[in-house]
């Protein structure tokens, strides 16, 4: 029988019990190999997907185990030996869901962390989302975050979550600060950024065509600004944050 306030160990784990981080761990795409999808930071909370395989009378360590992160619903792999010990057991998660007021209220201190971000020595990291290294959909997820709105994991999934926001290719001012701008091709986004006002915005961008870090780039035409030509010739929508995620799984 499983305790509330336990610590994780090999025999404990049962399928679809909830677990709370003490530490911050990275988050994987298949049971082995290194390319990261995700990281979770500490406090954050991760629904176990399968049972503990049983030899006999004794448990077998896996090397990592499936999991859902409960506040954005995001499927990965975990290392067992870092989550071992270092994870308590919960009754339940529930999403703390906030009013587009509420949110609208948070939008400064969002802008004023992403500044805080961006003069911390830091490079881009594919699948980043603890700091100081984080890909494009970490920084956003992670800025709103910090004030309890939670967001869906990655830039395609955080563009189908907002509200779309009209906008005309010479003229930004439907645009607030804190909007989503989201880039890529037709068939689908592979980019986000956070609006910070009077045409600029922050993102994470990567080595090539980027910054390999957190900057500033505008929406208008800069000659001189090879990044900011670069991700405006692939503007494909503005997205307003009206509501939080509720942690269901998305596609």
């Amino acid at each position: 029988m499983l305790t509330l306030g336990a610590f994780l160990q090999k025999n404990m784990m049962v399928k679809g019990s909830c677990w709370e981080l003490q530490v911050g761990v990275n988050g994987y795409a298949n049971f082995d190999g290194d390319e990261l999808l995700t990281q979770a930071k500490s406090g954050r909370n991760f629904q176990l997907i399968d049972d503990f395989v049983k030899e006999g009378t004794k448990f077998l360590i896996p090397k990592r185990i499936k999991v859902r992160l409960m506040e954005d619903g995001y499927l990965c792999w975990l290392e067992f030996a870092e989550v071992e010990n270092n994870s308590f057991l919960k009754k339940f998660w529930e999403p703390k869901l906030l009013t587009y007021n509420q949110i609208s209220e948070r939008i400064p201190n969002i802008l004023n962390w992403l500044e805080q971000a961006s003069n911390i020595p830091n490079k881009y990291l594919w699948g980043g989302t603890i700091g100081p290294n984080f890909d494009c959909s970490g920084l956003v997820q992670t800025a709103f975050a910090l004030e309890d709105i939670w967001l869906p994991r990655d830039a395609y999934q955080q563009e189908n979550f907002c509200l779309n926001v009209v906008f005309s290719d010479d003229n930004f001012h439907e645009l607030i600060p804190g909007d989503l701008l989201f880039f890529g091709n037709h068939e689908r986004c592979n980019h986000v950024a956070i609006y910070k006002g009077q045409g600029l915005y922050w993102h994470s961008s990567g080595v090539s065509n980027g910054r390999n870090g957190i900057g500033v780039d505008g929406l208008f035409a800069e000659p001189e600004n090879s990044i900011a030509a670069f991700y405006n010739s692939s503007l494909r929508s503005v997205g307003r944050v009206v509501r939080c995620h509720d942690g269901t799984t998305l596609p």
